[in-house]
């Protein structure tokens, strides 16, 4: 049996659930969020072992995954009923540059760049590039994307697997780049983002079932589960706030502070340590 500290807290593992639905539908970075926060906050789950971290992450996203499939229960069908040969071409070739690099690179990417300053400088590049795509006009509609764009949104989705980029932040820039439409960038974004939040919960559930849970780690575990379940579904509102004609310059301007709390963080530590 693993000492209490050496397991996620309740109390935390709680507030982490709750905080991954509304920042994975915001183009915030959840991924940066939850590695973030307890890092701000001195909270215990940032001095955990890795390994166990990410655990708990997947748990986090399969909670989140189950809750958008049920929320989107109708538009998935919808899309699955119009289904065809060139929009499954599309679907795939958004699919496979992060199916690609998150299982050659998932590790090292990990490993490197799920630091602080690494997060940090994600949310600065992913707000400049946010910044410059709602600058751009839109005219196009989901019925004119074709390979080109799929293939950017794919890539767009590859350079998400940086923790602090946002997946949703990614290809929201990348469709509005490519010309399309507020409402119309929204819906490909989730569209190229669920096969991706699936394919990546899938291959992190085998990884985990293969190693196994440390003892002690269920009752965190599915309480964090089950809060990104919850908030999840009680922020799918989010969605809508974000398709309607918004500008995405609010949250470039909140992953700015975000960052600029976290140099400001390492600087104050830096002084303390000198």
């Amino acid at each position: 049996m693993p000492r209490p500290d050496a397991l996620p807290p309740l109390r935390e593992a709680l507030a982490l659930g709750v905080l991954h639905g509304p920042a994975e539908l915001l183009p915030i970075s959840s991924s940066g969020h939850i590695a973030l926060i307890p890092w701000l906050l001195d909270w215990r789950y940032s001095e955990l072992d890795p390994e166990l971290r990410k655990s708990f992450e997947v748990a986090l996203h399969a909670g989140t995954a189950a809750a958008l499939l049920i929320t989107l229960r109708e538009e998935v069908a919808d899309t699955v009923v119009a289904m065809s040969a060139h929009r499954l071409m599309l679907i795939a070739l958004s699919f496979a540059p992060p199916a690609v690099v998150g299982y050659t690179l998932e590790r090292p990417i990990e490993r490197h760049l799920g630091t602080p300053p690494t997060i940090a400088a994600g949310l600065i590049a992913g707000s400049l590039v946010m910044a410059l795509a709602d600058r751009r006009p839109q005219t196009r509609t989901t019925e004119d994307a074709g390979f080109r764009d799929a293939l950017w949104l794919g890539v767009a989705q590859a350079c998400a697997l940086i923790p602090g980029v946002s997946r949703n932040g990614a290809t929201l820039a990348a469709a509005r780049l490519r010309g399309f439409t507020r409402a119309d960038a929204n819906r490909l974004s989730r569209h190229v983002a669920l096969p991706v939040i699936a394919g990546a919960t899938v291959l992190k559930t085998v990884r985990l079932r293969r190693r196994g849970l440390p003892p002690g780690t269920g009752l965190p575990f599915a309480a964090g589960a089950g809060a990104s379940f919850a908030s999840t579904l009680g922020s799918t509102w989010l969605i809508r706030q974000v398709e309607r004609d918004r500008s995405l310059l609010p949250y470039a301007l909140y992953r700015l502070a975000l960052a600029a709390a976290v140099l400001a963080r390492m600087g104050k530590r830096r002084r303390s340590a000198g």
